[in-house]
């Protein structure tokens, strides 16, 4: 079995932020929207294709995610997505809105059409907050995640 990689399309549109026990943690790099994603470590390519306990744990860690967008960042609403077509690997989209966003009301697939970078210093800071309050682990250094 080959060592786990996250798909070269997900790791060319995200900042790879570390990992929780199940999943790794990715931030989209568009900073219009708070656009977390989770990509569980598995092969399996449906989230209702695990096993009871590790998809109960992949839903908690989108739970504690949804609860940082909600509490620390302060969007009222969570759009949560496993959609997949493009990106045959199981990934969760976990997605801050409210009213007035840049999208809203329409989803943000094919809505954002602008793109803003993430100044370095906020990456940084939204990990160590989700250090703090998710228990969000690094990556181990030369890993091919």
């Amino acid at each position: 079995m080959s060592p786990f990689s996250i798909h070269p399309q997900l790791r060319a549109d995200c900042h790879l932020l570390g990992r929780f026990p199940r999943s790794h943690l990715l931030l989209h790099k568009n900073a219009l929207i708070p656009w977390f994603i989770l990509v569980p470590e598995t092969d399996l390519t449906n989230l209702f294709e695990l096993a009871p306990e590790p998809r109960r744990a992949v839903i908690e860690e989108s739970a504690s995610i949804a609860r940082f967008i909600t509490e620390e960042l302060a969007f009222p609403r969570i759009n949560f997505a496993a959609i997949g077509n493009l990106v045959p690997q199981l990934h969760l989209h976990l997605i801050g809105r409210r009213a007035g966003d840049p999208c809203w009301p329409l989803t943000v697939w094919g809505n954002l059409l602008e793109n803003l970078s993430y100044p370095a210093e906020r990456i940084k800071e939204w990990t160590a907050m989700l250090e703090k309050k998710c228990g969000l682990k690094p990556e181990a250094q030369g890993q091919d995640h």
